[in-house]
């Protein structure tokens, strides 16, 4: 059950509208890095999650993300305030009304026109939100180092968009939520680790003779380092197919039937290599 406390997690201290920044701020409304996708993220872990530790942490970090997109869409509203009611009554002219939507140097059609000046759950290119940003696989092992991963592209969202905000007051909150998202990779990381083994991820182990092999598959101004340098790794110069020792070919075992069928598709699609015939593109070109 949920239950809504109508004071936000941080406070909203907005100095004045600002219709681009807003635009921006979407980005963490509704981008593929945004706190909806985060909440959508942990809360489907947490239900599929028979783990009781994992379980309530999931289901408390989705509800902190829930609260994190109440407070981006309470910012993205008070910035859209100068502009929702001009839209709304036609206040200014024209081109007046147009310049103070986009003299920010950003167009900011996607909160102010389309939406009239609500959040929407669009990134902040219009893009819709979709579902398709939740890449969770059902594996403890792998989903919590997607989660650490989805914290820091949050974190660095979140950074670049205190770069580009001017007012104190939303500098203070986005700094509240880039912080959050450190606590979130600690808290994903400490639980990863409470699994042991956790790497590889599953259950099955790799095929040895190939798991501890580096194969220099670009050729020139080669970087050696601890990826592919020292005891644990066994760097192969210039790997060669196939790497199995087989042929690296491709082979199939079909029916009797089936192989008469494929060599009489075979003699109908065969390429005659002896003609040239004039074709469209010669025609095209005036050769023909």
């Amino acid at each position: 059950m949920f239950v809504h406390n109508k004071r936000l997690q941080y406070t909203v201290r907005v100095a004045a509208p600002n219709p681009g920044l807003a635009n921006l701020l979407l980005e963490q409304f509704g981008g593929p890095q945004g706190e909806l996708a985060a909440a959508c993220r942990y809360f489907t872990q947490a239900v599929g999650e028979d783990d009781p530790g994992r379980k309530d942490l999931l289901f408390d970090i989705a509800t902190e993300e829930l609260s994190h997109l109440e407070i981006i869409g309470s910012i993205v509203a008070m910035l859209n305030k100068g502009a929702k009611g001009q839209l709304a009554e036609a206040v200014e002219s024209e081109a007046d009304l147009y310049r103070s939507l986009t003299g920010c140097g950003n167009d900011s059609h996607t909160t102010a026109l389309l939406y009239g000046g609500g959040p929407a759950l669009t990134n902040s290119a219009g893009v819709p939100w979709t579902a398709a940003y939740i890449d969770t696989i059902g594996e403890p092992t792998a989903d919590l180092r997607s989660n650490i991963a989805a914290e820091a592209r949050a974190k660095i969202v979140y950074e670049r968009l205190i770069n580009v905000a001017d007012d104190p007051g939303i500098k203070e909150a986005l700094g509240f939520l880039m912080t959050r998202e450190i606590a979130h990779q600690k808290s994903f990381e400490k639980a990863l680790h409470s699994i042991q083994p956790n790497f590889p991820q599953g259950k099955l182990p790799g095929v040895p003779e190939f798991t501890n092999v580096y194969y220099n598959m670009s050729s020139g101004n080669d970087a050696r380092g601890p990826w592919n340098d020292g005891s644990d790794w066994k760097f192969v110069e210039d790997p060669q197919p196939a790497v199995d020792g087989g042929d690296g070919l491709a082979t199939v075992g079909v029916s009797a039937d089936d192989i008469e069928v494929l060599k009489a598709m075979a003699s109908r699609t065969a390429s005659n290599t002896s003609t040239d015939p004039a074709t469209g593109a010669d025609l095209g070109s005036g050769q023909a």
